[in-house]
């Protein structure tokens, strides 16, 4: 692979790419196969620290982390493997855009990767990256492959329209600023993973308690309260979002005051309240839903911690 890289070899990638904008502008917008394939060829980029094995646009914008920066900083440093097999695409056309989660390596270390890309006219005008680092052991296990029904073609028949798809994906963040598991459509198999670790649906434990919320469904979960500490999700951005596969993605920032040093739990027996004396902060998240039939079937998300009221990097 890295022979690729060098001499020769990086003058037929360049060309190659080059020849993917030319075709790109030639045919109009950038179908999903031309966002599948543009995320791939993005990453290689990244993993060989050259931005220019990319079409960018003049005024590309970067943010890393929350952070502007210029092509070829941050990742683009540090990157040291491509994803392997856990990889989520969403591909939008309508949009122009792509979003994806995937697992990589940086210095060595494995990372979850959510990706935002913008075409317009073959080059890229926004790149966007969120990094979770220092995983759990633990929630590795669950990101070696996606689950199956995020990868499966929802059957044209409990397929809905995109912009129902984009309402539904963003009715999740009313959900839980609201502690109201009927503000989303649930499917009673909803099982919702965060870097890694699942939340809902696990086993229920031996004896009830504070483990049996996890034991829960996304919906159930919510009426209990345990989520009543994030009081706001700003901003919100629903945007992409792939029919065939049911996928939306959506990119939020979680603001997390901690005002309140314990919760009340409601429906749970054995646990009247759980302690939560937490420095405040935010969460800038990436999520992944899968919708089929109406409803929200899988839920993937990744995010890291960051100082309360932080900008996004696209005020």
């Amino acid at each position: 692979m890295s022979r690729l890289y060098t001499g020769d070899g990086a003058n037929s990638v360049k060309r190659l790419f080059v020849a993917m904008s030319v075709a790109v502008s030639a045919f109009g917008q950038c179908d999903r196969a031309c966002l599948d394939k543009l995320v791939d060829s993005y990453l290689a980029a990244v993993v060989a620290h050259d931005p220019t094995r990319v079409s960018l646009a003049a005024s590309v914008k970067f943010v890393e982390n929350t952070v502007p920066m210029k092509p070829g900083d941050g990742l683009w440093k540090t990157a040291s493997e491509v994803p392997g097999t856990f990889r989520i695409y969403v591909p939008d056309p309508v949009a122009g855009q792509v979003g994806f989660i995937g697992m990589m390596k940086e210095d060595g270390k494995p990372i979850q990767l959510g990706l935002r890309l913008k075409v317009r006219n073959g080059q890229i005008t926004e790149m966007e990256h969120l990094i979770a680092r220092n995983l759990r052991e633990p929630s590795l296990a669950n990101l070696q492959t996606p689950r199956r029904g995020l990868l499966t073609a929802v059957p044209p028949a409990e397929r809905v329209p995109r912009e129902q798809m984009l309402k539904i994906g963003a009715s999740y963040y009313d959900a839980l600023v609201n502690s109201d598991g009927d503000a989303a459509p649930f499917a009673d198999d909803c099982v919702r993973r965060e870097n890694g670790m699942q939340t809902t649906g696990n086993p229920p434990p031996k004896t009830p308690g504070r483990g049996s919320m996890g034991a829960m469904g996304c919906r159930d979960q919510l009426f209990t309260r345990t989520m009543s500490y994030i009081k706001r999700i700003e901003p919100r951005r629903v945007e992409i979002a792939d029919v065939e596969t049911g996928l939306v993605f959506g990119l939020s920032q979680f603001r997390h005051p901690m005002t309140e040093k314990s919760l009340k739990i409601v429906g749970v027996p054995g646990v009247d309240s759980i302690d939560m004396n937490f420095m405040p902060f935010d969460l800038p998240a990436a999520h992944i839903y899968k919708i089929r039939g109406g409803r929200i079937h899988e839920i993937e998300a990744m995010g890291f911690t960051m100082p309360y009221n932080s900008k996004t990097g696209w005020e």
